[in-house]
């Protein structure tokens, strides 16, 4: 089989629809959209979520949960992902940036405690789980909060 002996499965692609040419056609004169009424004129129709005057449904609905302005959102880094660097390396957030591993660091950085940690590094973040610390020490490394 070649490229210019590819066809599409039969039935699968119907040739559009031209509405309004001619009568002879059976789309002509009101093109499919029948006699008078909202959506025979143009630009007619109804916004999308309109019941035709009874309330919406997402006006029925209740609403539901709250947005904490004063929220801190973290970004998330496995003692795992720190093997990438080189033993007695300091980790900063500038070098997780650089590195690849954190790409938005929104509130600050925060370790967390998710696989096993082999190199000795002092890491500098914004907040540590516990697990986290007590990784980094027994790997010989350090932990300090900015």
């Amino acid at each position: 089989m070649k490229l210019h002996e590819l066809t599409s499965a039969p039935g699968s692609r119907s040739s559009r629809k031209r509405v309004g040419r001619g009568v002879g056609s059976g789309m002509g004169k009101t093109a499919t959209r029948g006699h008078k009424g909202q959506n025979a004129r143009s630009g007619g129709g109804v916004r999308p979520g309109f019941e035709g005057g009874q309330n919406p449904l997402y006006r029925r609905l209740p609403k539901r949960g709250f947005n904490n302005y004063f929220r801190k959102e973290f970004a998330v880094v496995n003692v795992e992902d720190l093997n990438k660097f080189a033993a007695g390396t300091e980790v900063t957030p500038e070098t997780l940036l650089e590195s690849g591993i954190v790409k938005n660091p929104r509130d600050g950085i925060k370790i967390l405690g998710n696989g096993e940690i082999t190199v000795k590094l002092n890491v500098k973040a914004n907040k540590f789980s516990q697990s986290a610390v007590e990784k980094i020490q027994a790997a010989g490394g350090q932990t300090e909060v900015i």
